[in-house]
């Protein structure tokens, strides 16, 4: 009898050693630098493949059609608007947004960056951005926009995170770390945190079991306040689109409070854009449509 409360007593402490160090070894702090790299890493090509793997990775177009609702800074609902996002990636987008009512003009001036837009009568507004070159389209004609709102655009390419897993971790410099399992959005989670040579922070919340991204948080500062600003996109209602799983509602908050949400209707990818689909030429060709009067001041 006493010989077995022996074993069991050892078979105990192997049996609690073997969970301490497994423990210890899921421990982010208790990691080597290059040990924590590594799992992130893995985490990391876990992503994409359950997003797709080759599908995911190849795609170079994408368009999603659906509505955004905008918030006040009470965080209440300030309107809806329809929208068709076009994308060429890395830098290349077009927002094509449509509605009916003239009160919706605020809400349209905020999510393009605009002030005097012309909605007096709804209809189509159009903002198209290729690389360091930007323009609108509303019933007053074509004209560029100004040079804030194509820079606030650059750099929501670059915190994009389909162009990070994409095309931003192909640079050198980035550094790589595992942020340890935790529950986000009542799931289990591991998180990658991601740093450029810019000092941007990218953390990541990947589902444990779908390997699929529920959130992402990334972290600046703001070079007015010098203080940290924390853009955190939700990721919910995965489909399988063009054999890529897409979220199909995205919500936004901006330092705690919400900003956005965005409701996809459908999506699709790789379509085959028109060669001047992102050029100044384009919105041309869609004057006629949206009802717009030449404008003799708009530069080429």
């Amino acid at each position: 009898m006493r010989l077995k409360l022996v074993q069991f007593a050892v078979a105990a402490l192997l049996l609690g050693t073997m969970f301490a160090l497994e423990a210890s070894a899921q421990n982010p702090d208790a990691m080597m630098p290059e040990q924590s790299a590594a799992k992130a890493k893995q985490i990391l090509s876990d992503l994409m493949n359950a997003r797709g793997g080759a599908p995911y990775n190849e795609v170079i177009e994408g368009e999603c059609h659906g509505t955004r609702a905008q918030f006040g800074h009470n965080g209440e609902v300030t309107g809806y608007v329809g929208f068709t996002d076009s994308r060429r990636f890395p830098d290349k987008a077009r927002l094509e947004y449509a509605a009916k009512s003239h009160n919706l003009k605020s809400i349209i001036n905020t999510v393009i960056g605009v002030e005097g837009l012309d909605w007096s009568h709804g209809g189509v507004i159009v903002a198209l951005y290729n690389g360091d070159r930007g323009w609108t389209l509303d019933r007053s004609g074509v004209t560029e926009l100004p040079i804030t709102s194509i820079s606030e655009f650059q750099e929501q390419v670059k915190r994009n995170i389909d162009n990070v897993l994409r095309v931003r971790l192909k640079e050198p410099g980035w550094t790589y770390r595992f942020g340890g399992s935790d529950t986000a959005d009542l799931k289990e989670v591991d998180w990658v945190e991601l740093t450029d040579t810019e000092e941007r922070t990218f953390r990541l919340a990947v589902d444990h079991n779908t390997r699929l991204l529920v959130r992402s948080v990334v972290t600046t500062v703001n070079e007015e306040t010098h203080e940290r600003d924390d853009d955190v996109t939700i990721y919910t209602n995965y489909q399988l689109k063009d054999s890529v799983w897409t979220p199909m509602q995205v919500t936004r908050d901006h330092n705690g409070r919400r900003a956005a949400q965005f409701f996809y209707d459908s999506c699709r990818y790789n379509p085959g854009f028109p060669s001047d689909f992102f050029d100044r030429s384009s919105l041309q060709k869609k004057t006629a449509e949206a009802g717009v009067k030449k404008n003799k001041n708009a530069k080429n």
